[in-house]
């Protein structure tokens, strides 16, 4: 069994901890840390920069098409980040509660 995190970016931290309740809610997610950060990006030709809160979401990588779903279906920007990072080794303990939390 595989297990990912997946990282989105959110306008707000409200945004992020609704789309956190969600998940754990649909079992998509053990656990999701949610971090305030400050981003510099290109959008539709003009640099921009926010402050956004980034949500870290650790789960199974065979939950990633539900989790991606879950999250465009509440998103409130146009174009989210949605990035599924791969785990390639953990505590076996911590990658077995994973499991047990998760559908």
């Amino acid at each position: 069994m595989g297990y990912s995190m997946v990282i989105t970016a959110c306008r707000d931290k409200e945004e992020a901890r609704t789309i956190a309740r969600m998940l754990l809610e649909k079992k998509l997610a053990a656990c999701i840390q949610i971090q305030e950060t400050e981003s510099h990006y290109r959008w539709q030709g003009k640099t921009e920069s926010s402050g956004e809160a980034l949500v870290f979401i650790k789960t199974r990588s065979e939950l990633y098409g539900e989790v991606e779903r879950a999250i465009t279906e509440v998103h409130s920007y146009q174009v989210p980040e949605i990035i599924k990072v791969p785990v390639e080794n953990g505590l076996l303990s911590y990658l077995n509660w994973i499991d047990e939390v998760t559908k």
